[in-house]
């Protein structure tokens, strides 16, 4: 099965909530993923800033590729990067290798920052 470093957001209290950068596999369909013993299936389009639900729990996740830019957050928070990616991240994705050893990312997020033509 194919396997890929993403971006894990939990949105079961809300539009934000903790993040992880990990390994997830995909199914065979594609409509599943699998990130660290639990199974993630496509919302199809159905959620509301998410796209995949806990099978066990039914909690909404965003589930995404990476950015190279690092700003994978919608509002600001910190993302968490697992130890097993870290180094592959911050030289692959990131291509900031004096970093591969950098746990966290403070985000500011999509919207956190000032809005455009503000003072």
């Amino acid at each position: 099965m194919k396997t890929r470093i993403m971006y894990i957001e939990n949105k079961g209290d809300g539009i934000s909530g903790p993040a992880r950068i990990g390994l997830v596999t995909f199914s065979k369909s594609g409509q599943s993923v699998y990130y660290r013993g639990r199974r993630f299936q496509t919302l199809s389009g159905r959620g509301f800033k998410a796209n995949y639900f806990d099978c066990e729990t039914g909690e909404h996740y965003w589930i995404s590729g990476c950015k190279k830019d690092g700003t994978d957050r919608l509002y600001p928070g910190t993302i968490e990067i697992d130890l097993d990616v870290r180094q592959r991240y911050w030289i692959e994705i990131r291509k900031m290798p004096e970093r591969k050893t950098q746990a966290t990312i403070r985000c500011v997020g999509k919207y956190g920052g000032k809005a455009k033509g503000g003072r």
